[in-house]
């Protein structure tokens, strides 16, 4: 999720919108666009989307709670790309996939931190 969080942050900030974007949020950038989305609407319709997430997740969780032997954080995709792989190299692409998303954590938590203190654009100094 910061992996993405990281690169849509920073993708609004060199200008990147979606189609039908609305033109009264166009010149707002990934620290101010809060109060702009709250004014037009957005995000409540993120927050239904969200929750809608949330709860289909709970299933996952429901069932690893009772036993189904299903691990935590594991949804069942890109499952085929462990198919013929040792037991130790799947232990190294869980470390490697853990590792990569602490390093996008802090990274998210950075970009956001340099934007809001520097009140500048990608790259943030």
């Amino acid at each position: 999720m910061c992996q993405l969080a990281w690169l849509g942050y920073v993708a609004v900030d060199l200008g990147m919108r979606v189609p039908g974007y609305p033109e009264s949020m166009s010149g707002a950038t990934s620290a101010t666009v809060h109060d702009a989305a709250v004014e037009y609407g957005a995000l409540g319709n993120i927050f239904i989307w969200i929750a809608i997430a949330e709860m289909t997740s709970w299933i996952g969780v429901s069932q690893m709670l009772q036993g189904s032997g299903r691990e935590p954080g594991d949804f069942g995709f890109g499952k085929k790309f462990l198919d013929g792989k040792s037991e130790a190299q799947i232990e190294s692409m869980k470390l490697k996939e853990i590792t990569h998303c602490r390093a996008a954590m802090l990274a998210f938590s950075g970009v956001v931190t340099q934007s809001v203190l520097y009140d500048k654009g990608f790259p943030y100094f």
